[in-house]
């Protein structure tokens, strides 16, 4: 029996009908809110399924609002066996929250993902992530006047205050940068790169090499991350997959490796903003979407870009040495960027802790203009 409060009925998604209806809620939220961009639902039918790697080592249980039998909202609770293997903290997650501006429904949800997370022996809840730290997450709370850029999320100003009023506080922030590519790099960093030129080399990514190079991007990310906030490592078969969209959609230039010594030290990767390509498709390629897409990608191709991954290993952070690396694969993508036709990138996203990456891009000009929040909440027993 579906779950009631004050009208609204709580209903576990079960078949492929239900994921649908779970896809199509947020259509009704934002239909008056220009900036949201409808996902495409081929894509997120592809994310729900069981196709998706990260269901291997994760619980995740969806659900829908309901009130006079309409869809007004909805949430998913997982639980992730490799979070809990690093940290050992009883955490379990929300994520994928939409409903209308009404505590009620927000409430509702919140408990029922809460619940579920109790009776599984979870103490603590924290999101939202869609699923994971490695996938879409944080909740938009500042900078709401423009579109999200490719794998960020939009959500309106309400749903800050409705989490909040439920009981819920900011564990982390995540910063998104904005930068113009008519930038210069400082002087002392241009003459840094030109000094190290004996040892340092930036180059793009070998295409034909790709099984290899997507493994030293995944090794990379792996050190140079470890040791972040709420880090967890990605599945082999995760970052495969990730590798797939990589190489339908980034040109070889936009991803940038750094050696030293003709060893892969760092990385960057930046991805096309395709949010720009599929803002009018309302969430379909079919007929002719498709046609739009690869035309646009192709020949019109997009003026904006986000830098969605980033990394310098361990042992290179906090030198002169890594801010050479860092600033000179910034400076060959900003070069590959201005040659397609870009002129905006977002960097995104930032922990609000990282003062050396928030340093460097001060440095270059650019500045926060999105702010994502990820909130938690300590479960009381029952």
């Amino acid at each position: 029996m579906p779950h009631e409060m004050n009208s609204i009925h709580i209903v576990p998604v079960k078949g492929r009908q239900a994921i649908d209806q779970f896809i199509r809620v947020p259509w009704s939220i934002y239909a008056k809110n220009s900036q949201w961009v409808p996902p495409l639902i081929m894509e997120r039918r592809q994310h729900l399924s069981t196709n998706n790697p990260y269901f291997a080592h994760a619980d995740v249980q969806l659900w829908i609002a309901y009130q006079g039998g309409q869809p007004i909202g909805r949430i998913s609770a997982q639980i992730d066996s490799f979070h809990l293997t690093r940290h050992q903290d009883q955490t379990g997650f929300f994520g994928m929250i939409e409903a209308k501006d009404d505590n009620a429904v927000f409430s509702a949800l919140l408990q029922t993902a809460e619940q579920w997370l109790q009776n599984k022996g979870m103490h603590r809840i924290v999101g939202p992530f869609n699923f994971s730290i490695n996938q879409e997450c944080g909740l938009l709370v500042e900078g709401y006047d423009s579109p999200p850029m490719v794998m960020m999320g939009h959500a309106p100003p309400y749903y800050q205050t409705q989490i909040e009023d439920c009981g819920y506080h900011k564990v982390q922030d995540l910063l998104a940068y904005h930068i113009d590519l008519d930038f210069d790099i400082p002087s002392i960093i241009q003459k840094a790169i030109q000094k190290a030129e004996s040892s340092v080399t930036f180059r793009s990514l070998r295409r034909s090499e790709f099984k290899k190079e997507l493994s030293s991007i995944h090794s990379i990310f792996e050190d140079a991350w470890s040791n972040n906030w709420g880090f967890i490592p990605f599945s082999e078969k995760e970052f495969a997959a990730m590798g797939k969209e990589m190489r339908l959609l980034v040109d070889d230039s936009f991803v940038q490796f750094a050696e030293v010594d003709g060893k892969p030290e760092a990385m960057l990767v930046a991805f096309p903003n395709v949010n720009e390509m599929i803002q009018d498709l309302n969430g379909r390629l079919l007929p002719l979407g498709w046609l739009k897409f690869l035309w646009r990608l192709k020949v019109t191709r997009p003026q904006t870009a986000r830098v969605a991954l980033m990394g310098v290993r361990k042992r290179f952070q906090g030198t002169p040495l890594g801010a050479v690396l860092a600033f000179g694969m910034i400076d060959a993508v900003r070069h590959a960027g201005q040659k397609r036709g870009i002129q905006h990138v977002e960097l995104s996203w930032i922990l609000e802790n990282n003062v050396g990456m928030r340093n460097m891009l001060q440095a270059l000009g650019s500045d926060p203009y999105k702010t994502y929040r990820i909130y938690e909440k300590h479960l009381t027993a029952s």
